[in-house]
């Protein structure tokens, strides 16, 4: 048979860059960058090569696997589909008539809204079930996104994102997107669009504990103690209204609270911010004053200021530094997407108000505040753990690995051990589904189709594209989407003869021809005619009609950011900032710990991939050459990593990348628990930040988990 060529985007991660892949009777032979699409324009990551390696993965499983124990030994057993989807549907059957449902809980994994199959269909599965303890990777790293965008804007999903491609300067905190390829920000090819920020004359400043990829290329890098990132935030902002640099332009006449916003920073002056913060006075003042001068300038803030105990302050601020220096809504400023698929369009007969979900009940154990109809996953072993009504008895996990990607790993695995029933959607026996009475292995990468809802409303330029399968199914395999319509069909009591699994792409052939470019013809059959993508033009101004809030207006002061911003300030008058320190361990001795990521990582789900695994050891412990020699530590030797809820061994990396006081990880690997079948990542087992990482610490205003700043000692290990 021929070489066949097969267009589309890779699914791997945010920037959803167009693949050229060429195959021969389904060996793939190659992949390479699509130069036809108008978004990524040939530009891929390394990840995408490594879309072959998972496809030809021995260790991907391909047919449901059965847990059967017998005098304490673990065998998994091969069955059919049909025995599957029956005997899964029963045994959740059982645990909701025995507990209730809400003692199913569902764990939503990362790359569940990479996929348009599991995105669309899992939640009438949960409907299904009818329960309301739902958990998803969301709390781990970007509920102070939502959060914020939910307060000012009106709706969890209305998040403005940075027109890199028009900026002359560009404020980057906390965000690393050369390494992440962006995020919450859709932009393929980010080197290449910051050195093009550069040749027109503009500037790019990284402010990050770590001098990070992005940083090597910035103009600028200001090291900044972890956790601190409000106050900074906060004394830029006093310094707007210090200096009379406010103007909010345009906005001003649908904008409420500045003045009340004005007060409530007073006490965040500059000086008073410094020396905790580690960033000088001086250039707090200088940073704002370029911010507000710039005619086209944008401050991002990304996962280092949202994973940590003030990140919905963090994201608040991030926004209203925008506004009140008129970038938000502007071009080369902070600007919203006119996404194919419009999400945010109000559905008839439901009033916006409708879409505002927080605090609606409370998880069972701690009482954290439910957030878009979900519960903090740092609540997850704590609800499995504690008797009482509501117990969590069973799990449903969807492509997720909770025991490598959540606070406090070693609790949630033990955790997840006693649960009564267990099922996993996944393709891998991994750290998490080992715990698993079924898994449900779906197709994956290569084979599926794709419609990426979620990042193209993300995306710094709007553009639309349909990936197809690369290959037909194959006998005996299911798509993501047949899993959980089969499921709900079961558990949902339809009689057998009613039974209409529902394609998602009906769905998004709905939403294309309904949606803002629906009267130009926009459909399915349109994408699926354009291979490589359309390109739906640049990003434009869009306040106040896209406003989602009940009266139309941004509201820069929402009581309940004032309400947390007690907290911060309490913290910062006893200049205590994420200190817990042990009985046992002196202060003088503690660091705080952070993480990081690379270009060839992706979480914890590709270390099976060889070509990405390949070359240095990457798991290794960055650590300053003072605290080195404070603690005898050298590059290559194994230090102990302490902290409230653990312990780990790591080689130490002992480097000026990282500033004093601060140790960094990365995070996804911890790859040797026993009875997972991933022959390649066992080699490359690394450790899990997550076994350091506390359930207990966290933002109080959104849930999020803070897995940065972390406090943690280390010592050699000899």
């Amino acid at each position: 048979m021929e070489l066949q060529t097969h267009y589309r985007a890779c699914n791997l991660c945010e920037a959803i860059c167009g693949l050229t892949v060429t195959h021969q009777n389904g060996t793939v032979v190659s992949i390479s960058g699509d130069p036809a699409d108008p978004f990524s324009r040939g530009h891929i990551c390394p990840k995408a090569v490594a879309l072959k390696d998972i496809y030809e993965d021995p260790n991907r499983l391909r047919r449901p696997l059965k847990r059967v124990e017998t005098h304490g030994e673990v065998s998994w057993h091969e069955i059919g589909w049909e025995q599957a989807f029956d005997e899964v549907a029963h045994r959740l059957h059982q645990v909701r008539t025995q507990h209730g449902p809400n003692s199913i809980g569902v764990y939503a994994g990362n790359p569940t809204v990479h996929n348009s199959g599991s995105f669309l269909s899992m939640p009438g599965f949960v409907r299904s079930i009818g329960t309301r303890t739902m958990f998803s990777a969301s709390s781990v790293d970007q509920f102070p996104h939502h959060f914020a965008a939910w307060q000012l804007f009106g709706h969890p999903l209305l998040m403005p994102v940075p027109d890199i491609d028009n900026t002359d300067f560009w404020i980057i905190m906390g965000g690393n997107p050369i390494a992440s390829n962006g995020s919450i920000m859709t932009a393929p090819d980010v080197a290449t669009r910051l050195r093009a920020i550069q040749q027109r004359g503009g500037r790019v400043v990284v402010i990050d504990p770590r001098h990070t990829e992005t940083a090597k290329r910035a103009d600028e890098h200001q090291f900044i103690r972890p956790g601190t990132d409000v106050f900074l935030l906060l004394a830029m902002t006093q310094v707007l209204f210090a200096e009379n640099l406010v103007n909010v332009g345009r906005l001003a006449d649908v904008t409420d609270g500045i003045d009340t916003l004005r007060e409530a920073v007073m006490p965040f002056s500059p000086e008073t911010v410094a020396t905790v913060t580690g960033v000088s006075a001086s250039d707090i003042r200088r940073l704002t004053r370029e911010l507000a001068n710039t005619p086209r300038a944008a401050l991002y803030g990304r996962v280092g200021v949202s994973t940590q105990e003030f990140g919905g302050l963090c994201l608040w601020l991030v926004n209203v530094l925008n506004l009140l220096t008129g970038h938000l809504d502007e071009p080369g400023g902070m600007l919203f997407t006119s996404p194919a698929i419009d999400a945010l369009a109000a559905r008839p007969g439901v009033p916006k108000s409708a879409y505002n979900k927080y605090n609606r009940f409370q998880s069972r154990v701690s009482g954290k505040p439910e957030f878009m109809g979900e519960i903090p996953v740092a609540c997850l072993a704590e609800e499995a753990e504690t008797p009482g009504p509501g117990q969590l008895r069973a799990l449903v996990t969807s492509c997720g690995n909770p025991v490598l990607s959540t606070p406090n790993g070693r609790r949630v695995d033990e955790a997840l051990a006693g649960l009564e029933f267990m099922v996993s959607v996944d393709i891998y026996l991994n750290e998490t589904t080992r715990h698993a009475d079924y898994i449900l292995p779906p197709l994956t990468g290569l084979e599926t189709a794709n419609y990426d809802l979620t990042f193209h409303v993300l995306a710094i330029r709007n553009t639309a594209r349909y990936s197809e399968p690369m290959v037909p199914k194959p006998e005996g395999a299911m798509y993501d989407w047949e899993i959980f319509e089969n499921l709900r069909l079961r558990l949902s009591g339809t009689p057998r003869e009613e039974w209409n699994l529902q394609n998602p792409a009906k769905t998004i052939d709905q939403g294309l021809r309904f949606g803002p470019y629906g009267q130009t013809g926009l459909s399915l059959d349109h994408l699926l005619a354009n291979p490589h993508g359309i390109d739906l033009g640049p990003l434009r101004s869009q306040l106040p009609g896209r406003l989602q809030t009940p009266d139309h207006r941004i509201n820069a002061a929402p009581a309940l950011f004032l309400a947390d911003l007690a907290r911060a300030q309490t913290a910062l008058g006893q200049q205590v900032i994420a200190e817990t320190i042990a009985p046992d361990q002196p202060a003088s001795t503690q660091l705080l710990l952070i993480s990081r990521r690379h270009l060839r990582d992706n979480n914890s789900w590709m270390h099976n991939a060889r070509v990405l695994v390949k070359g240095r050891n990457r798991c290794t412990l960055l650590i300053h050459p003072d605290d080195a020699a404070r603690f005898g530590v050298t590059t290559g030797q194994p230090v102990r990593v302490r902290s409230r809820v653990g312990e780990i061994e790591i080689p130490a990396d002992v480097s000026t990348e990282i500033m004093p006081g601060v140790v960094c990880m990365p995070h996804g690997y911890g790859h040797n628990r026993p009875g997972t079948r991933q022959d390649i990542a066992q080699q490359h087992a690394g450790a899990s930040i997550n076994d350091l990482t506390d359930e207990a610490f966290s933002d109080t205003l959104t849930g999020n988990a803070a897995l940065n700043g972390v406090p943690v000692w280390v010592e050699g290990v000899v």
